[in-house]
């Protein structure tokens, strides 16, 4: 097997209990695609492989692209960076499922784009444990923040278990842990507005040690009167502070805004 590259923050997973209990998460169904996002030397291909299965992996390193069939002869491997390519190209129409252990250095834009429209069944990627603690935070603790927010808008997040850095080799300096997320049927937001949202929320825990009202009078630029209106008008309290609000409440306030042209 060829050495990691540190170049591409590889960090190989090599526990087969683990690697199977990552696959059984996805509860893939015969005639479902599978899409794996770096394999890296197939340790968690081989435990996806099925031949009811049409199964897709995403490898940006070259040697481990070209390798990696050897291993696990039923799956397609597209040599490529996963952030540029077309994923619904690749795995066309019908259900589709997400799976990977993805690179530390670019978790947060692959779980976005993994949650693009349209969505696929399920979703599990293997992240920094601090990273899966962020996603599945509840409001108000110090985790909580603009990633969870925008992630719980359109998915159901179940943080499932921890993996131990000697799980891997070479061992990263932190452990790390397995996300599933559900797309849900109704997003809070629609899709067009996806992007719009996060800059809003992103906008708002910029404000996070302040309270509401000062926090939207500075992000809008608007007077405590219209600032204050759209609070009262979707039920939150002025003085509460930003990591307090569940995502439900930034969906209804963010509504607000663009009600009025504030946002768009």
């Amino acid at each position: 097997m060829p050495p990691p590259r540190k170049s591409l923050g590889q960090h190989f997973l090599h526990d087969p209990g683990i690697l199977r209990r990552i696959a059984a998460l996805l509860e893939s169904q015969p005639g479902d695609t599978v899409l794996e996002i770096g394999p890296g030397p197939g340790g968690l291909t081989a435990a996806l492989g099925s031949p009811t299965l049409r199964l897709i992996a995403i490898e940006k390193d070259r040697r481990l692209a070209r390798a990696l069939p050897a291993r696990v002869p039923d799956v397609t491997v597209v040599e490529g960076d996963a952030l540029e390519v077309d994923w619904h190209a690749l795995a066309g129409p019908g259900p589709v499922r997400i799976i990977g252990n993805i690179p530390y250095n670019i978790t947060t834009p692959l779980l976005e784009k993994a949650l693009l429209p349209p969505r696929p069944v399920c979703v599990v990627f293997l992240v920094q444990k601090e990273v899966a603690e962020r996603v599945a935070a509840p409001p108000g603790g110090a985790e909580y923040g603009a990633l969870s927010v925008g992630i719980q808008a359109v998915a159901r997040v179940e943080r499932r278990f921890a993996v131990p850095a000697g799980a891997f080799r070479p061992a990263p300096k932190v452990d790390s842990a397995v996300l599933r997320l559900w797309p849900l049927e109704a997003p809070l937001i629609e899709d067009a507005l996806v992007g719009s949202f996060r800059r809003f929320t992103v906008g708002m825990f910029g404000f996070r040690r302040k309270q509401l009202l000062r926090g939207l009078r500075e992000l809008t630029g608007e007077g405590a009167e219209q600032a204050g209106g759209w609070l009262d008008s979707v039920g939150i309290v002025q003085t509460q502070r930003p990591q307090e609000l569940a995502p439900e409440q930034f969906a209804r306030l963010f509504q607000a805004l663009r009600q009025t042209g504030s946002w768009d």
